[in-house]
């Protein structure tokens, strides 16, 4: 009963968000949704979701392809030098746009900012920090002690520089006043078959690659990095309950190629929003650890500076390069 009245305020809400403009134009034939991660990952599924409840909205054939590669890069690439005719068009992840253009040492292959245009936020995969059974605290209060404690001791995975997981651990010892040592692995799974075993302490990451090790006892839930819990875990409180402010979103959005017309991208969005607001996508997110962002391209557009300035100031800040 609870997730139903849930799922309904989700949807009634999406059904109420501001419209964006009724000029708009039919998508002239089958669609492609690029995909610039591999299959069976997060941005894999959600492409999948979004093909099947788009298909209705656009009259079209909605297609995935994937291209992964260069954290995403492949794919935004073959968006940015499509046709703008509304036929081709990608989903693009947070870091694309707000941590790889911000980033010291990293070079890219196009300009995020003039090749795409934005069309709209779709979901943000919750961030959760887990720990191993082995670590003493369970709280983030806990935590926080122990590391002021024991500066230097705790150790945090990520899969890499850079990474969502990276930036939020920086964030978090920023915020929390306190020093962590990082621990990069080449993966996810390395990382957390290390927290399971006891080799590595802590791990800000996103909630589907946790939830096997979750259900089995390997690795422990603490708290959200997320603004709000997760309706799959809603005893487990929000970091920002003890740091406020503290937020990670590492959210998708929908982009077009460089001189899409406005009335394709308002045909898009529109579609977006209907596409999200139904109960079974609805349903989905939740069952695979996503939450729904929907907006207009202006919404998107504000989204990403600011968050490209946040997370700015944290690789400065920590002095991060890529590597």
């Amino acid at each position: 009963m609870k997730r139903r009245a849930l799922l309904g305020g989700v949807t009634a809400s999406l059904a109420l968000a501001p419209a964006v403009s009724r000029a708009q134009t039919a998508v002239p034939g089958d669609a492609r949704l690029l995909c610039g991660f591999p299959p069976g990952g997060t941005a894999d599924l959600l492409c999948r979701i979004l093909a099947e409840a788009l298909k209705p909205e656009v009259g079209q054939n909605v297609i995935v392809e994937t291209k992964s590669g260069a954290s995403g890069f492949i794919a935004l690439e073959t968006v940015a030098n499509a046709a703008p005719d509304g036929r081709t068009i990608g989903l693009g992840p947070m870091a694309a746009f707000c941590v790889s253009p911000v980033m010291p040492g990293q070079k890219l292959p196009i300009n995020v900012d003039t090749d795409l245009v934005p069309m709209g936020l779709v979901a943000g995969v919750y961030n959760l920090l887990v720990v191993g059974k082995h670590v003493p605290f369970r709280t983030v209060p806990e935590l926080i002690d122990y590391a002021k404690k024991n500066p230097g001791k705790l150790t945090y995975a990520s899969t890499g520089n850079g990474t969502s997981q990276h930036l939020a651990a920086e964030l978090f010892k920023k915020m929390a006043g306190v020093n962590l040592l990082h621990v990069p692995y080449r993966g996810g799974a390395p990382a957390i078959q290390d927290m399971v075993s006891g080799t590595c302490d802590m791990m800000f990451g996103n909630m589907p690659e946790f939830l096997g090790q979750i259900a089995g006892g390997g690795l422990v839930p603490v708290a959200f990095g997320s603004p709000r819990s997760s309706p799959l875990f809603p005893n487990v409180p929000t970091i920002a309950q003890t740091l406020p402010g503290f937020s990670v979103v590492n959210w998708f959005g929908l982009v077009g190629p460089k001189g899409l017309p406005a009335g394709l991208v308002g045909t898009w969005n529109t579609a977006l929003r209907a596409a999200v607001a139904k109960p079974d996508v609805q349903k989905r997110f939740v069952e695979n650890g996503m939450d729904s962002l929907i907006g207009s391209p202006e919404d998107m557009k504000k989204t990403i500076a600011a968050d490209r300035a946040k997370w700015a100031e944290v690789i400065q800040g920590a002095g991060i390069r890529a590597d």
